[in-house]
């Protein structure tokens, strides 16, 4: 829709402008409380590989047109020996393929030869840090060796259990360190790890890059030294010809476009994510902060990395905007009250405004109480404690006057389909439209938004999947209507789903005219996983794809489309 100016008197006068939908109640708050939930132990269990392709049971009908691969990453391994990891995010990389032709579907999978993984199975025991654990030294080293141990800097993980990403045409999978894992994307076989910061100078990037329709992509990642602590965009060029190229990882031209100054220099934000329209991306900068002198010393006072990251809501929200052509950052600095937000949904740009749709919650706790000991409490009230304490995620809408400079009025609330306005300094404070009603509350908010990247990434768009969270684990798939705020559910008790995948049919004129693909698991029934197809307009099951073998809940998937 058209966004018009609106004036109004004082920045007093701005906080009355609202959107009615704009809630003072926290998410937690709105959305109902958990009553008698079951324990998901079983969905947090080490899983076993199956290496090579099996058939799966068929139930109703697999549309024949669908030709390719279900990629599915997340955690699968929590223990070796007698050392356990304390966190879900520790768990060692396990990678899943359905593959899907003609109509019949088959399943494999193989846990990522990392080094962390490989150098813990020789010891047989944990030697490698991770997100929420701490790796213990030798104890066949001598009291002096061990007690000087500590004293090392210790390295980052290779253990890319997160999400599957794409550079160069070539498959990777990534987790948020300097270091990615090339995969063969049919065998899943591990090839070489790549060190980010042999190309570019970060110290690390995040799971999440976007594609442009050239076929560049693009990534965010820090680095920190004498001059203070940055945010890079990473700019890695479209592949060429690949018949002339060696079969080795290649992020040659890979380049920073632009570096961005923490604002908190003392205190950096930690991301997961970022935002891209056609032709800019935004990176949030919110309240949840890394202590650098923590960071410096934790090993030596025991302290895993989540322990070192703290919601600290008096520094707000600041989107830094950047032209993604250019990579020039806008002097313009956006604010906005302190928010918690992993994924983004889809950005555009419509009159001079760009429209940012994410997931958010009220605060930013929730990343360190994923502990295996929280996942695997018993039914009932344990279960309904823990649940009852995390923020729900809700998806929301921020706007982004593009067109502000010295001209632009101060005071004055720039757009109508949300608040926004001008300060002095420019500097442009922003509130949001609730981007749901509430029949959303009731499925415990939404998150791992997916929507037809491929056509409308960038562009405006209507429909978007999610997760529902009634549970700690999704226990939902939902389709929403972002102009009607409309919901389409699929929910069934006993189901925990995976992040949906939107998959266009051949030849397909409407933008939901697919499928969605989502890998079920229940903690009811052992090996009852199945591959679940919907309908992409309707929502109603097509079809599922039984697999008799007990897959550990995960994180993020593609689809790899084949010729």
């Amino acid at each position: 829709m058209p966004l018009k100016k609106l004036c109004c008197s004082d920045v007093g006068s701005l906080v009355k402008l609202q959107t009615s939908s704009v809630s003072a109640v926290s998410s937690r708050e709105r959305c109902p409380k958990a009553d008698d939930l079951e324990s998901l132990e079983h969905l947090v269990q080490s899983g076993e590989e199956t290496p090579e392709p099996i058939p799966t049971t068929i139930k109703g009908s697999i549309p024949t047109w669908i030709n390719g691969s279900f990629l599915r990453n997340g955690p699968g391994k929590f223990e070796f020996g007698e050392d356990k990891y304390i966190h879900w995010f520790d768990g060692m990389a396990m990678m899943h393929r359905f593959h899907i032709h003609d109509g019949s579907v088959t399943y494999s999978s193989r846990f990522l030869r990392s080094d962390s993984y490989v150098q813990n199975l020789e010891k047989n025991r944990i030697v490698v840090s991770e997100f929420g654990t701490v790796a213990s030294p030798d104890p066949c080293q001598s009291i002096f060796a061990r007690f000087f141990s500590y004293f090392q800097t210790p390295q980052p993980t290779d253990n890319a259990n997160v999400n599957f990403v794409k550079y160069k045409g070539d498959y990777y999978v990534s987790t948020e360190t300097n270091y990615m894992r090339r995969v063969d994307p049919q065998s899943l076989e591990t090839k070489e790890k790549v060190d980010w910061s042999q190309y570019i100078a970060v110290n690390s990037a995040t799971a999440h890059p976007h594609y442009d329709r050239e076929g560049a992509t693009y990534n965010m990642g820090n680095s920190y030294g004498r001059n203070g602590f940055f945010y890079n965009i990473i700019r890695v060029p479209p592949p060429e010809d690949k018949s002339a190229l060696e079969d080795s990882a290649d992020l040659r031209g890979a380049e920073v476009i632009c570096s961005i100054p923490a604002d908190e220099p003392r205190k950096p934000s930690y991301y997961h994510s970022f935002v891209m329209s056609e032709n800019y991306i935004v990176f949030i900068e919110q309240p949840i902060k890394l202590n650098l002198l923590k960071f410096m010393l934790y090993k030596i006072q025991g302290k895993s990395f989540h322990n070192i990251l703290s919601w600290e809501p008096q520094y707000g929200t600041v989107f830094h905007l950047v032209h993604r052509r250019t990579g020039k950052k806008s002097p313009v600095k956006y604010r906005a009250a302190p928010m918690f937000t992993l994924h983004q949904i889809n950005a555009y740009e419509d009159n001079g405004f760009l429209v940012m749709d994410m997931c958010c919650g009220d605060d930013g706790v929730v990343i360190g109480e994923f502990t295996l000991e929280n996942l695997r409490r018993e039914s009932g009230q344990a279960m309904d404690e823990f649940y009852n304490s995390l923020c729900r995620n809700l998806p929301r809408r921020y706007v982004l006057p593009l067109n502000v400079d010295e001209n632009t009025p101060l005071d004055e609330n720039l757009i109508t389909l949300v608040s926004a306005a001008c300060l002095p300094a420019r500097v442009v404070y922003m509130t949001h439209e609730e981007l749901h009603d509430d029949q959303l509350l009731q499925y415990g908010g939404l998150e791992f938004p997916q929507i037809n990247y491929a056509k409308y990434n960038g562009k405006p768009y209507r429909y978007m999947y999610a997760c529902g969270f009634g549970h700690v684990f999704a226990d939902s798939l939902l389709k929403m209507d972002v102009h009607t705020k409309e919901l389409k559910v699929w929910r069934y008790p006993g189901l925990y789903p995976s992040e949906p995948v939107f998959v266009a049919s051949p030849g397909a004129a409407e933008e939901d005219d697919g499928v969605v693909l989502s890998v079920v698991v229940t903690p009811r029934k052992e090996k009852s996983t199945f591959l679940l197809i919907l309908d992409a307009r309707t929502f109603t099951e097509l079809g599922r794809a039984e697999v008799p073998v007990n897959i550990p809940c995960g994180t993020h998937g593609v689809f790899n489309e084949m010729g």
